[in-house]
Order: structure tokens, then C-alpha cells, then sequence
């Protein structure tokens, strides 16, 4: 991709953004959806299951953190290592923080998400390793995933999810989320396989990871934005 391009395509998803807030928002739980949850009282395994995968499936904020989490891992124990970091972290404190009523701001929340976004793009171009940050992947991926579970429990805190069949539901969420992140990873992972046998990959890599980097800081000033105003 050329730089010329690059920079148009960064600019068209700016605009885009800034033509639909709501989509630089990060991804939040659909209105219907929200209607669902607030009028559940008892166990409803099936739909949460439904819901989680959803959130997931259309999240579009942790696909691009995956996307970046996987890119340059070729074997497959890799990706399983680093995709059950940021499960652990993800799964722990989305159900800590529904059960213990621990939450956050949103804004600040999906702040740090485009931040992570960020993070893995300049990680991926060598850009933290050349300003002598060197972090530990695994560590970092982890400890991102803790901030986008805390997300997830923000948003659902924020429905007034019943206490009855809350343990069922939030259980059933999660599930749903980590079904949604295999669905969404093996789609990402195979077609990053076919891509990396084409011609001009390193190339076009670097351009994606800077892609990546616009969309994190969109993300991250839009969120800043909203929480200050």
C-alpha cells in the first residue's frame, strides 16, 4: 500500500468516525438488546450465550486488538498462548467486576482499549523495542485483556442486569464472548495464513499496523472527548 493511500484511507475512516459517533464510541450493546436484559429475571442461558458471541462477533475494537495480537504469529501453540493470556485477563475481570459491582467509567475504559490497539501496532513495527520499551508480550497482552473484561462488565453493569440468574447469565455471557473470539480468530488466523504467502506481505503488513495505530488513536481521542465534555 503506498503512503499516499494509507494516508487516504486513515483519513476516509476519521471521517467516518467523526460522521458517526456512535461507531468511535467502541462497541456498545444494541438497544434491543439492552431492552432483553433489563427485562430478565432468572436463567436464560441460551440468549446470553447469543449476546456474548454477538458483542464479540461485532466488536470491533477487540477484533482489531486480535488482529494485531496474531499477525506475526506463525505457529499455532503461539497463537494459543497469547489468545488465552487475553482470555484470562478478559474472563477475570468481566465477572469479578459484574459480581463485586466493580466498574469504570466507559469512556476512560475504551480509552485504554484504543490505547491497546495502539500498543500492539507500534509493538509490531518495532517502534516500542527502538524507544527501549521491552515489555513482556504475554504480560502486556494480559494485562489488556483485564481492561477490555472491565469494559464488557462496565457496559453490562450499566443494563441493571437482574441478580437473579446473574451467576447463570454472566457464566453464560462469557461463554458466549470466548465462542464469538473463536469464530472471529479463525477466520482473522486462516486468512492471515493465505496472506502471508503473497508476494509483498512485510510491505503491506507495516501499512495495516499503521492503520491499526490511526484507529487506536480515533478510538482513544474520541473516548477523551467525550469523557471531558
Amino acid at each position: 500500500m503506498k503512503p499516499a493511500l494509507l494516508r487516504t484511507c486513515i483519513i476516509l475512516l476519521a471521517a467516518a468516525m467523526m460522521a458517526a459517533p456512535q461507531f468511535a464510541l467502541a462497541h456498545d450493546v444494541a438497544q434491543g438488546d439492552r431492552a432483553f436484559v433489563a427485562a430478565t429475571q432468572g436463567p436464560a442461558i441460551i440468549p446470553f450465550l447469543y449476546l456474548g458471541a454477538k458483542h464479540m462477533v461485532t466488536g470491533y475494537d477487540h477484533i482489531l486488538f486480535l488482529i494485531g495480537v496474531v499477525m506475526f504469529l506463525h505457529r499455532f501453540r503461539d497463537v494459543v498462548l497469547y489468545v488465552s493470556m487475553f482470555t484470562i485477563g478478559h474472563s477475570l475481570t468481566l465477572m469479578l467486576g459484574v459480581l463485586f459491582h466493580t466498574g469504570a467509567n466507559s469512556h476512560i475504559v475504551d480509552a485504554i482499549i484504543g490505547l491497546s490497539i495502539v500498543y500492539k501496532g507500534a509493538e509490531n513495527l518495532g517502534l516500542l523495542s527502538r524507544a527501549g520499551w521491552n515489555l513482556d508480550k504475554r504480560i502486556a497482552v494480559l494485562a489488556f485483556g483485564l481492561c477490555h473484561g472491565l469494559g464488557l462488565a462496565t457496559k453490562l453493569l450499566d443494563l441493571k442486569i437482574s441478580p437473579d440468574g446473574l451467576v447463570t447469565n454472566l457464566i453464560s455471557f462469557n461463554v458466549g464472548v470466548e465462542l464469538g473470539q473463536i469464530i472471529v480468530l479463525f477466520f482473522v488466523v486462516n486468512l492471515l495464513n493465505l496472506w502471508r504467502l503473497r508476494p509483498g506481505f512485510a510491505v503491506q503488513a507495516i501499512a495495516v499496523n499503521r492503520v491499526l495505530i490511526g484507529c487506536g488513536l480515533i478510538i482513544f481521542f474520541h473516548q477523551i472527548w467525550e469523557y471531558s465534555t
